[in-house]
């Protein structure tokens, strides 16, 4: 296909514009595909707060293929497509088939964009429940920990706790599955393992510590990306529990009481994805899982206009109108 298209490019911290560059050539193993829509993530917006001209974003691409390589098996022209790859803030995108999933028709577009609900998956399936009604917890219930509560309740949670500092994002939770809701300054004590409420441990070796056992969470998963999240995900897991640290922490170092972690002796588990052709295949799976109505989690998500790019990022930044995700047209 020739001529040329619309992308989005960012032209110093905060700005973006609209380009017209050449459509992009594919290969015979390659298929471009026709964005409809490029969902934002939350990771862009430490780069578009600090973007140098030139930069450009977008990972989170659904399309329908407009063109494919003779070798490729398994997609033709017209089939709705989601995955990795590509780059996406753009009219067209080149992909490999093999980073691509089929949409099931009983899904809408911006309810199937898979690359997120792949990073979800993930994670969750790195802190499967052990017993079924087991307890959890996610802290912070933006687009991802709210996907994550979801996750849990599919997976065999029974208690679901979550935390986050806005009431609104504490509604959300609720409705897609939390069982109890705190901000953090309301969370009861029994739930934080910390110096205060493990009382005096018996190092001796003579007793069995039993009472550092008693108050915290057992698995805890983190989704602030935030210095005082992750410390207060790290606070909340009981002793020998495990905590999921699912935030995207890419604006600076983070310091944490890493003496209490090692005392708790819990396990830290980074639950960030880098196995393309694995996470491919949970595109996949999202698509299956999403259809089947085995994980309920759809309905969340605003469509804008490529060009009010920089306007939504700061809607994402202040959470404007209880935003949760956005996505855009090219």
């Amino acid at each position: 296909m020739e001529g040329t298209m619309r992308q989005m490019i960012l032209t110093g911290p905060r700005k973006s514009t609209i380009i017209e560059v050449p459509i992009p050539t594919y290969t015979d193993d390659e298929m471009l595909v026709r964005v409809t829509l490029t969902g934002m993530c939350h990771s862009e917006w430490y780069p578009w707060a600090t973007a140098r001209p030139g930069d450009v974003l977008g990972h989170e691409s659904i399309g329908v293929v407009a063109e494919v390589g003779k070798n490729v098996k398994g997609f033709k022209v017209g089939d709705r497509v989601t995955g990795l790859g590509g780059g996406a803030y753009k009219e067209y995108i080149v992909v490999t088939p093999q980073k691509m999933a089929h949409v099931p028709d009983n899904l809408k577009d911006e309810d199937a964009i898979s690359e997120p609900l792949a990073c979800i998956l993930s994670a969750a399936m790195k802190l499967p429940c052990v017993t079924l009604g087991d307890t959890v917890a996610v802290v912070g219930c933006g687009y991802m920990g709210l996907g994550t509560i979801a996750c849990f309740k599919a997976m065999g949670y029974g208690n679901i706790i979550a935390v986050d500092k806005r009431p609104e994002a504490l509604e959300n939770a609720k409705k897609f599955g939390a069982t109890e809701t705190y901000t953090p300054e309301d969370l009861p004590e029994m739930y934080i393992s910390n110096w205060e409420t493990m009382g005096k441990a018996d190092l001796t070796r003579s007793g069995d510590n039993a009472g550092i056992f008693a108050p915290g969470i057992p698995t805890v998963m983190e989704f602030t990306g935030t210095e005082d999240g992750l410390q207060l995900a790290g606070q909340m897991v009981k002793a020998h529990g495990r905590l999921g640290i699912g935030g995207y922490h890419n604006d600076g170092m983070r310091s944490i009481d890493f003496m209490l972690w090692n005392f708790k002796a819990f396990t830290a588990i980074n639950c960030h994805e880098r196995r393309i052709n694995y996470e491919a295949d949970l595109c996949r799976r999202c698509m299956e899982l999403l259809s089947k109505g085995i994980w309920k989690f759809t309905g969340v998500t605003k469509i804008f206009d490529m060009k009010d790019f920089d306007m939504v990022s700061e809607m994402m930044e202040h959470h404007t109108d209880n935003f949760i995700k956005g996505a855009f047209r090219p």
